[in-house]
């Protein structure tokens, strides 16, 4: 498979990411916690450049292959603590929309609130937005892992 596009972003869409990255590192997040949340992300939409960019990034921030590989199974290892569940299942839940699920309940978000504050929420429901925006357009265009990262 060959990506559709050889070209750059539109600098002023360079600017604009880069004002969302500092707004997502405002919100106080571990960033290993924001590399499991793009991972699962880019996992559920099947986006082999974010995939592949998340587990870089995860890595240089110091997680392990154990956990790295059992991201997709979360619900079902050891692996992963209370705080780190929660974050998966609003990832999971924001991300599935178009499958016809429920979407976010309030089981969901009130299971995310008792363990981050508004700010990191903020940061974390930008994060999968974003990953959510990268991950529609590099399976568009069909961008190919390691590529672009």
């Amino acid at each position: 498979m060959e990506a559709r596009m050889k070209g750059t972003l539109d600098p002023d869409l360079g600017t604009a990411i880069q004002h969302i990255f500092k707004a997502i590192a405002a919100g106080g997040v571990d960033h290993r916690l924001l590399a499991l949340v793009h991972l699962r992300a880019s996992q559920i939409n099947g986006c082999s450049p974010c995939v592949f960019a998340s587990i870089d990034s995860a890595k240089k921030a110091g997680e392990t292959e154990e956990r790295l590989h059992n991201v997709v199974t979360w619900r079902d290892t050891p692996f992963f603590s209370d705080e780190e569940r929660a974050a998966l299942e609003l990832t999971e839940a924001a991300t599935r929309l178009q499958d016809g699920a429920a979407g976010v309940t309030d089981e969901i978000w009130d299971a995310a609130a008792d363990h981050f504050d508004e700010d990191q929420l903020s940061a974390i429901i930008l994060e999968i937005a974003t990953t959510n925006f990268f991950n529609r357009i590099n399976r568009t265009i069909r961008e190919q892992a390691g590529k672009t990262w």
